[in-house]
């Protein structure tokens, strides 16, 4: 059965060492005190909202993983050097609370931190996302940020499908995250939340089907708007799980 975590980062590691070999890169990570109690080789970890398997312990502290290139290509994983911190969440057990959203570890793309301000006992990140996954990012939905299950407050769509959308984080989310340390241009992992790309792609299928060749007529209408489809694809958000932020 795949792995599931539930969005709530339990604390922070540290990358002890990190060796290339052929075809993938070993990373060896120091857990916070009594992360890695019972932590077996085989289970799984969610670094920065990437999923890794253990391949050694060391220690009671410890543990190392191997990064295939796909995966460093896809996520931030490529970027870490020694002394980085990075988010760990073990993977959830069977009937765990879902203190976030459900979460696979499969990273779907890397937005950017491109600015943030500091209101009082707040810290608010706005990210840029590339087309077309902004059409899955909705103001009061659920998103995951390295690993984080967080909720979206703002979020804009351009007419190319980029966008951007921000995140407010409290003091406990900054303590026990990376998010207190990171700075305009860093990229982070993005993991989309699933129902809602479900929801989206049904609807888009459904306007497609429906439409046929009316469909460049009412998306120029849209635009006269200074909408698009994927406004119209919108889902509507119900009260549910809760995030980090």
């Amino acid at each position: 059965m795949p792995s599931m975590f539930t969005g709530i980062v339990q604390g922070m590691a540290r990358v002890a060492e990190l060796v290339d070999r052929p075809g993938l890169r070993s990373f060896l990570l120091q857990f916070p005190p009594g992360f890695a109690k019972d932590l077996a080789l085989g289970a799984s970890v969610a670094v920065d909202g990437v999923c890794l398997t253990v391949t050694e312990l060391q220690g009671s502290d410890a543990a190392r993983f191997d990064v295939m290139q796909q995966s460093l290509a896809l996520t931030t994983l490529a970027g870490l050097a020694q002394g980085h911190a990075v988010n760990v969440e073990r993977a959830a057990k069977d009937g765990a609370e879902i203190g976030g959203h459900p979460l696979s570890g499969h990273v779907d793309l890397q937005a950017t931190l491109v600015a943030l301000r500091e209101p009082e006992n707040n810290r608010v990140l706005r990210f840029e996302v590339p087309a077309p996954w902004m059409r899955y990012v909705f103001a009061k939905g659920y998103i995951a940020v390295n690993g984080a299950s967080l909720t979206v407050a703002e979020a804009q769509r351009n007419t190319d499908g980029s966008g951007w959308f921000e995140v407010w984080l409290i003091p406990e989310t900054l303590r026990m995250t990376t998010f207190g340390r990171q700075q305009v241009g860093d990229r982070v992992n993005i993991e989309i939340e699933r129902s809602t790309q479900v929801f989206v792609d049904t609807v888009r299928d459904a306007i497609d089907e429906r439409l046929g060749a009316l469909r460049p007529a009412l998306e120029a209408l849209l635009r006269q708007q200074g909408l698009s489809l994927d406004d119209v694809a919108q889902p509507v958000r119900l009260p549910g799980a809760r995030g980090n932020g």
